[in-house]
């Protein structure tokens, strides 16, 4: 880590020496990550009891929410058990990285950019720790090396993965914890919460019941969850920005349990709008014509079905309606890893590969703007903003095709918050 001649740090992802020290004893936690060797029960010379009796607790969180589909929740109350995570040392800053790139800074200073709409970037906490045992399995390599390189590596970024029932079981598990968790993060949505808020909830929400937030360290990106806020299309990182009353805030949220992943997210309106009635109705008519996009693109979803035909329904219906459909971010298969094949785009005369077969997982996740489809990146390289600063709104769920049709592995429940 060497100091930056603005007054930042600087951080690389590879391998070797580029590996993170998660060993912070200064840490509310004990900071670290699993191996092989760390997913049992007995215990591991230089941890504590309490390390102990708070991995078992999260093992038996795990194994009775896979069980039962009822999963452990923080109390919104409990401040100190939120942040039981948050680091000890180091500042509120910047988050500064090139698209793709393997380094990042923090930077005191907000980056010179050509905004395209009104907000703004605040300082990012530093990141959220996780504890060093109590895992089911192996984390994704990037959890310690900020780099998916198996992910990349693997054969299933060019085949299209057929899933045994076993492992339909354990995405069903963990597509289940997802939702859980939106639901409990979408619950504490409301004026004058940050965005930095809600990442903590997510990020203690989703340890407490034996997973790894899957977008934390993801080719260095800082925090446990994606918040897109009004213009931000997706991969918004939280911040220190209070939501205000009349903005619509998107939570993408992705749990990896027991080596698998669960991927959703949903747009929310913030307060009820009564601030400006026009933008709000606005807001939520962006907010209708995505969802509807999302399902009917689901309800093409047969075996037998192309998945370049998905984004015709989609880029038919909102275009109709006066939108644009985003074309730089697609849908993707999903499974033990984060990305893979299927690519699922969401417009029209795409040239997408494949058929749909009983076993396939994927998301579904188009995203849909006020006026142009067109994006840029802020200078943090994973916040990707409407390139006339309209707004956009995007909705995502974890699917599996079925000999009938199409199992939503992450629908909502009676617990789910209403969008507005």
């Amino acid at each position: 880590m060497t100091d930056g001649s603005d007054g930042s740090d600087s951080e690389s992802w590879g391998s070797g020496s580029d590996l993170e020290d998660e060993e912070d004893e200064d840490s509310p936690a004990t900071r670290g990550f699993c191996d092989s060797a760390a997913t049992g029960t007995a215990k591991r010379e230089g941890t504590h009891p309490n390390e102990e009796e708070e991995a078992e607790r999260r093992r038996r969180a795990a194994a009775a929410g896979a069980a039962t589909g009822e999963w452990a929740e923080p109390d919104p109350s409990d401040t100190s058990a939120l942040a039981r995570w948050d680091a000890a040392n180091g500042e509120w800053a910047y988050h500064i990285q090139n698209s793709g790139a393997r380094q990042h800074r923090r930077s005191s200073k907000m980056p010179e950019f050509k905004w395209t709409g009104p907000l703004r970037p605040m300082k990012v906490s530093p990141k959220r720790s996780v504890p060093k045992i109590g895992w089911l399995c192996p984390l994704p390599d990037y959890a310690r090396t900020g780099w998916p390189e198996a992910e990349f590596a693997s054969s299933l970024q060019h085949k299209l993965e057929v899933k045994t029932p076993e492992q339909l079981a354990k995405m069903r598990a963990a597509c289940s914890l997802g939702r859980a968790v939106m639901d409990a993060v979408a619950a504490a949505i409301k004026p004058g919460v940050t965005t930095d808020q809600l990442d903590r909830i997510c990020h203690a929400m989703t340890l407490m019941n034996g997973a790894y937030p899957s977008p934390r360290n993801y080719m260095g990106f800082p925090k446990s969850l994606c918040t897109s806020v009004n213009e931000v299309v997706c991969h918004g990182i939280p911040d220190a920005r209070p939501l205000e009353d009349g903005d619509i805030v998107n939570l993408d949220i992705t749990v990896c349990l027991n080596g698998y992943h669960g991927d959703l997210n949903e747009t929310y309106m913030v307060g009820t709008g009564s601030s400006d009635p026009e933008r709000a109705a606005r807001a939520k008519a962006l907010m209708k014509c995505a969802l509807e996009c999302l399902e009917l693109a689901m309800a093409r979803c047969t075996p037998g079905a192309r998945f370049r035909d998905l984004g015709e329904a989609i880029q038919t219906h909102a275009n109709a309606r006066g939108y644009g459909v985003v074309k730089d971010f697609c849908g993707h298969g999903i499974g033990a890893l984060f990305h893979c094949a299927p690519n699922v785009p969401h417009y029209a005369k795409n040239k997408a590969v494949g058929v749909m077969k009983p076993g396939m997982t994927f998301t579904i996740e188009p995203m849909v703007n006020e006026g142009t489809h067109r994006t840029k990146h802020w200078p943090d390289g994973w916040t990707a903003v409407t390139a006339d600063g309209g707004r956009s709104a995007q909705y995502e769920h974890t699917m599996a095709v079925t000999e009938t049709g199409l199992d939503v592995l992450t629908k909502r429940t009676a617990n789910s918050r209403p969008f507005y």
